[in-house]
Formats: structure tokens, sequence, C-alpha cells
């Protein structure tokens, strides 16, 4: 399975910006579900963004529609995550993961359905 590193994780005040950086063992060029869930504190974990094969989101939450967004970097094996407007319901811990479905149909927000996984990384927005 691939390894996965997120990197970027920080404090900042709200309205602020933040990349986080998903760095992967391998290519990630073709075949993969890839993207970022979070868990606040004491919550559960849930789907932020999530992309299917290097281009097509196939899911993104309300609560971020408008300001967060994906790059690729093939060359670089890295998925980044774009956060703008941060608020703080924002704080969580940030997770990038990966599957390979056989369809997009497969890349979807059930987290059990990703099996590499990052160690995460802590972002957190304060007033």
């Amino acid at each position: 399975q691939v390894r996965l590193t997120e990197l970027g994780g920080d404090s900042v005040q709200a309205g602020g910006s933040l990349r986080l950086s998903c760095v992967a063992s391998e290519s990630i060029a073709k075949g993969y579900c890839m993207g970022w869930f979070r868990q606040p504190l004491g919550k559960e974990r849930e789907g932020v963004i999530l992309q299917f094969d290097g281009g097509e989101i196939t899911y993104l939450a309300d609560s971020v529609k408008g300001r967060f967004t994906l790059s690729q970097d093939n060359a670089q094996n890295t998925l980044t995550l774009h956060m703008n407007g941060l608020k703080p319901e924002d704080s969580a811990m940030y997770y990038c993961a990966a599957s390979k479905p056989y369809t997009p149909f497969g890349c979807v927000e059930n987290w059990r359905n990703f099996g590499s996984w990052g160690p995460g990384t802590q972002v957190t927005v304060s007033t």
C-alpha cells in the first residue's frame, strides 16, 4: 500500500489560509482515490474533499465549499489541500487518505473504504 505523509499543519487566525501537503511513497497519477479527512477533537472523522484518478472531484463537504481546493503534482507525488477563509470550526486533525476503487463511484467519503492513511497534521484556527 502507498505510504502517506502530511505536512503543513499550523495554528492560524480566522480568515487565514493554509496549505497541507500529502507526500506519497509512489506515483499517484492514475487509479487512486485520494483526498483529505479531518477529525475535530472528540468528534467523528469526516470527509473534506476527494479526488479520483488525479482529476475528478468526487466529494466536497458543504462546510468547505468555496474555500478549500485540491491540487496534485505528479512529478512530486504530492496532493495539496489549499484552505482559505479558515474558520474556528475547521480546527481538527487532518488526514490524507488513499484507496484504489475500480470506478469513481467508489471514491466516496466513507473513511472505512480507505486503506492508506497518513499520521495526520493538526490545524488550529483561533478567533
